[in-house]
């Protein structure tokens, strides 16, 4: 992965068209913005029971954004990362589909997981209560199959979400294929979509068990054998993201997102500080992506490992997203809006922020110094705002911070001031070769912050002010000097100054 920033996007609402218009993009009006871009599931189907992350066909790209020769084609251009949903696939799918019409005799019959193979000589309820998923209630659905069978699926999510039995060979081989299509099309990065979830033994929680770390490995380097890094998406304790991050090639900083926000809230930057001294170093960091901003990632768990932030001051961090979001992400979140993941609050990042301006480039120039890749969702690029009319229509919590831009939207948006400064910032990050060397946290206050990047002769220092909300940058230039400029101002970076 180039250590440049990236973008994260549903292919057909940043602008409102497909691959090839997205490549467009990317090669025009974004040109040289980003130095890889993370496609969000474009498999058919894209508008299933949770946005393409319940895969019909997950080897099909959906007819209306393109085909796979798209995908290659951007590929040649701008680093392309698919998400490989590994934990389930869709009770539409042709695989179920052949078992549900032919049981046992199906050749898909070992592809489904059932609460049997878990538990074969039954589930005690201490079994029971000890699963954990992210949703209320028991992880099964019982389901009458087409040939008038019953059985117990497994379907930690969604009952149109039917889990996969990773264990069998049947299991194995649909990742392979996955894996192998990806590669005939230039696909360089996978995220591994809900993978914590996908080992299950009886007696444990079923979650980020020590057989989820062997599986995670071992996928791992089936993927590397093909020429393909492996980011793994993991919400949980802080404690597991060190973990995991030993494991693989890239794992996500959600605790960010929060940290960040608590910083500016409290105008304090002692939990942040903290975490950035211990954060896993192969990371992707992140502001907000497709889902909520995670709560579970910086808490206490439930075995008594203590969080990031105690637990009022957590409280009081959620209370202040809704308050500046005017209530908006209180109708979004946990059980107001059909919410699979009771963990995280629905908002975008520029409304949880009051949509100020100034806290938000303040906001992104701390990620853009935090150690790891940078990567920013397509609405946050934009400063979105919350899309009430569209949660109305689907009540579905996190549709609120998944706005389809048209065209003359996506225009209007990209020449807001917010968006050009952030725009600056973004080409910056990705230019500036101090950020290829050593990352520091400077002596300062809590009320300060400083973030420093070295690489031989060049150097990029932020040195945020929290009492007064504000933020320098001060860096070396190619000829030997230095240049200063504040994150909420529009400066063009040229690499040969």
């Amino acid at each position: 992965m180039n250590n440049q920033v990236q973008l994260i996007t549903y292919v057909d609402r940043l602008g409102g068209g497909g691959l090839r218009d997205l490549h467009a993009l990317l090669c025009g009006p974004l040109g040289g913005l980003f130095g890889g871009v993370h496609l969000l599931p474009f498999y058919h189907a894209i508008d299933g029971a949770d946005a393409g992350f319940d895969p019909i066909d997950h080897t099909l790209v959906d007819p209306r954004l393109g085909d796979w020769n798209d995908v290659t084609a951007l590929s040649a251009d701008v680093p392309v990362m698919a998400d490989l949903i590994v934990n389930h696939l869709s009770a539409d799918s042709p695989q179920f589909r052949d078992f549900s019409a032919r049981g046992d005799r199906s050749p898909y019959a070992g592809l489904f997981l059932t609460r049997e193979r878990v538990f074969p000589q039954g589930a005690t309820e201490g079994d029971l209560q000890t699963i954990f998923r992210p949703r209320p209630g028991l992880p099964f659905t019982e389901m009458t199959l087409a040939n008038g069978g019953q059985r117990t699926l497994w379907t930690t999510f969604t009952p149109q979400q039917i889990d996969i039995d990773v264990d069998h060979p049947q299991g194995a081989a649909y990742l392979d294929a996955i894996l192998d299509r990806f590669n005939r099309s230039g696909v360089t990065m996978i995220r591994l979509d809900a993978a914590g979830y996908a080992v299950k033994r009886p007696g444990t929680s079923c979650f980020m068990i020590p057989e989820t770390y062997d599986f995670i490995s071992g996928l791992a380097a089936r993927a590397r054998a093909r020429g393909i890094e492996v980011l793994v998406e993991i919400h949980g304790h802080h404690r597991d993201q060190i973990e995991i991050a030993r494991h693989v090639d890239r794992v996500y900083d959600f605790a960010l997102p929060p940290l960040v926000l608590h910083t500016l809230f409290k105008r304090d930057a002692t939990a942040l500080k903290a975490w950035l001294a211990i954060s896993p170093r192969n990371c992707l960091t992140v502001l907000d992506t497709h889902d909520g901003i995670g709560i579970v990632d910086v808490g206490a768990d439930r075995a008594g490992r203590p969080g990031l932030i105690p637990p009022p001051e957590l409280d009081a961090l959620v209370e202040t997203i809704h308050a500046n979001s005017a209530g908006q992400s209180r109708q979004a979140t946990g059980a107001a809006a059909n919410n699979l993941d009771l963990y995280q609050v629905n908002c975008t990042y520029y409304d949880a922020l009051g949509r100020d301006d100034r806290a938000y480039l303040l906001a992104r120039a701390i990620q853009f110094f935090a150690p790891g890749v940078p990567q920013v969702y397509y609405m946050g690029l934009l400063a979105g705002h919350n899309d009430m009319d569209l949660l109305a229509r689907t009540k579905i919590g996190r549709d609120i911070n998944r706005h389809r831009y048209s065209p003359a939207e996506l225009s209007s948006a990209l020449g807001r001031p917010v968006v050009q400064a952030l725009l600056g910032l973004i080409r910056f990050r990705s230019m500036h070769p101090a950020f290829a060397g050593e990352f520091a946290i400077g002596a300062s206050s809590p009320r300060d912050l400083v973030l420093e990047w070295r690489a031989g002769s060049h150097r990029a220092v932020l040195a945020v002010d929290l009492a007064a909300r504000t933020a320098l940058i001060t860096c070396s230039t190619v000829s030997g000097g230095t240049v200063c400029f504040s994150v909420d101002s529009v400066f063009v970076y040229s690499p040969a100054a």
